[in-house]
């Protein structure tokens, strides 16, 4: 029998964002899961099928959104050579062309906004600037999706590391009991978008969502992961220090700084959470059952 489910396109269908919104559809079975990646031929994930796309190449679009219902969109700052808000400029034409009913574009907040320019993080705003274009764009439905700073980190870019004194944990510019970090797991996202598709007449507003599971602090971590069999710690550096020990450090330097004064989603990231607690089709990890699964000591 013919597969008349409405399509959803899942850009970055190979990352971490997009993974969980694909593998998260799946499960949920209400739509047909069209995977959007730049090498369709090794792509190994549950969709239903799969199309090469690249929001660097605006032709590829065109056919990747041909026939879609509903898009979930996101770009990656960290790729070499990116510019998020022309990528973005780029997904929302198309999608716009192609005749997309639901936009649901991932962003973060605008740091350059709230903080009145004076933090300057450009992987969040460049995101947020593209927020603008997806409302001018008039689709019939869409949404904005806010990841967390994801518990992953732990176990990827910033595992625990050598401190001065012997010790692994993290050396950070902000004090370690800030309870300022919406964090959750990114296996997380997929539900609240799989929600936004399925809730339309609740989201579809240009709401915007949260997959964060807490507001956290990284004493908060350290606490856990020592509960559970680990020996590990957290020490406040100078910002200036900080943003000397890796490419990059600087712009997370920043970033800490935003977190410390506004907190990681800034104003409204409460509404942000509960909404998308409301509609989500999985339910939300906390950070204890996480690291179990995957720090074990």
């Amino acid at each position: 029998m013919p597969d008349d489910r409405p399509i959803i396109a899942v850009i970055g269908a190979s990352g971490s964002q997009g993974g969980s919104v694909v593998h998260a559809l799946v499960d949920r079975g209400a739509f047909r899961v069209r995977a959007l990646t730049r090498h369709p031929d090794t792509y190994r994930g549950p969709a239903d099928e799969v199309v090469e796309a690249d929001l660097k190449r605006p032709e590829t679009l065109e056919v990747a959104f041909a026939g879609a219902h509903g898009v979930f969109a996101v770009s990656n700052f960290w790729e070499p050579g990116s510019d998020e808000i022309a990528q973005g400029r780029n997904a929302v034409e198309a999608a716009k062309k192609a005749g997309v009913s639901h936009f649901v574009w991932s962003t973060l907040p605008d740091v350059e906004r709230i903080s009145g320019g004076e933090f300057e993080v450009a992987h969040f705003t460049s995101k947020a600037k593209v927020d603008d274009l997806v409302r001018d764009a008039v689709f019939a439905s869409y949404t904005f999706v806010e990841a967390p700073f994801y518990f992953e980190n732990l176990i990827t870019n910033m595992p625990p590391s050598p401190l001065p004194d012997g010790s692994l944990g993290w050396a950070l510019p902000l004090p370690v009991d800030a309870r300022v970090v919406h964090a959750g797991s990114i296996q997380d996202l997929g539900g609240v978008v799989a929600g936004a598709f399925d809730h339309a007449e609740l989201v579809g507003d240009g709401a915007y969502l949260s997959s964060a599971a807490a507001l956290m602090s990284f004493a908060d971590m350290v606490d856990t992961l020592n509960a559970q069999g680990h020996s590990v710690t957290a020490i406040q550096v100078p910002a200036e220090v900080f943003a000397t020990f890796f490419p990059g450090a600087e712009e997370m330097a920043q970033m800490m700084g935003y977190w410390q004064r506004y907190t990681y989603l800034g104003p409204g990231g409460d509404e942000a959470i509960e909404l998308a607690r409301r509609v989500a089709t999985t339910s939300s990890t906390d950070f204890a059952t996480w690291s179990a699964r995957n720090m074990p000591a």
